[in-house]
């Protein structure tokens, strides 16, 4: 907005105009996105509850496990109830201030839920590769030191982000043709050179994504070195089905957001906008919504603990009657 002495007020408020193009169909986008967002919190809730609540489970590999449930809680509640309000009720505006704070907390909980990939991937290599220092090394301050760290590099790296916004001239229009406050949605607004906010942002994007992979390919390179050299097929079959679910998460997690981060920047207007914004949806919401059935299904202490859980409890229920 222009004022006076060629300064600029930021705008009151944005329009989030959901999928442009797909306006008619928005209560049926939101049926998928709606059954996903309550599968999520019931599974991931009922992961930390059940690593909590069992003492079996008071393990490193499932306290890394319930961090990246909580992780995946906050990253879709930040972004879901917003979009739901969009295709229920038609609610577009958004404050300046709080799409501002949305932004911080989206890209700062996906930058902590990289890295904890990144933990759960070094976990699994001091199992397989030093089982028997496995308990020693990974004690449990290592596991909340890593954590805190973990968290503070998310949110350290995106508290530039709303300011580097929030210097930026808008000037034109306030319609951002997304479902959330996405750093690169709004600053495509901006009427000035969004060049320092492009920088940033690969900066980030280097020291959190490709430093994540990096050590997440060399923990999985050096694992399997290590399984391949066992003798025993079914002690390698055994190391490598303790992997799986994690391998699983990586690929849901990092696809999209590979594919999010690229056509952002890269992609030109070769790609529809509504496929792009749906699959930056489908960043946010498919790691929180798959990550509990695949570990519930993958990982067989998770599935006895659940079938315990289960029964005590309709034993429970079949005495009180």
């Amino acid at each position: 907005m222009l004022v006076s002495n060629n300064s600029y007020v930021p705008p009151k408020y944005f329009i989030l105009n959901g999928i442009p193009g797909l306006e008619r169909v928005h209560v049926w986008i939101s049926l998928p996105f709606c059954t996903m967002y309550i599968i999520s919190l019931l599974g991931n809730l009922g992961l930390v509850y059940l690593i909590h609540h069992e003492e079996s489970l008071h393990h490193p590999m499932y306290f890394f496990l319930a961090m990246l449930s909580l992780v995946d809680l906050f990253t879709c509640t930040t972004t879901l109830p917003n979009a739901l309000c969009i295709f229920w009720f038609n609610l577009k505006e958004i404050n300046f201030n709080a799409c501002l704070v949305q932004m911080f907390f989206v890209h700062g909980f996906t930058g902590v839920e990289s890295g904890v990939l990144m933990l759960m991937a070094l976990d699994r290599y001091v199992a397989i590769c030093y089982p028997l220092r496995y308990a020693t090394i990974l004690t449990n301050p290592i596991i909340a030191k890593a954590g805190l760290v973990t968290f503070l590099r998310g949110a350290l790296l995106m508290i530039p982000f709303p300011f580097l916004v929030k210097r930026l001239p808008f000037c034109q229009s306030n319609i951002i043709s997304h479902t959330y406050c996405d750093h690169m949605s709004v600053v495509k607004l901006s009427c000035a050179s969004i060049k320092v906010n492009v920088i940033y942002g690969l900066v980030v994007a280097l020291l959190i994504g490709v430093f994540d992979i990096s050590c997440i390919s060399v923990s999985y390179t050096m694992i399997l070195r290590a399984v391949v050299s066992l003798s025993s097929a079914d002690a390698r079959q055994k190391a490598f089905s303790t992997c799986t679910a994690h391998i699983s998460a990586i690929i849901v997690t990092y696809v999209p957001a590979l594919f999010t981060l690229f056509t952002h920047r890269f992609g030109g207007h070769s790609i529809p906008s509504s496929l792009h914004i749906i699959v930056a949806n489908l960043y946010l919401l498919l790691p929180p919504t798959l990550n509990p059935i695949v570990y519930g299904i993958k990982t067989k202490q998770i599935r006895d603990n659940v079938i315990k859980l289960l029964q005590g409890e309709k034993r429970a229920s079949t005495q009180d009657k």
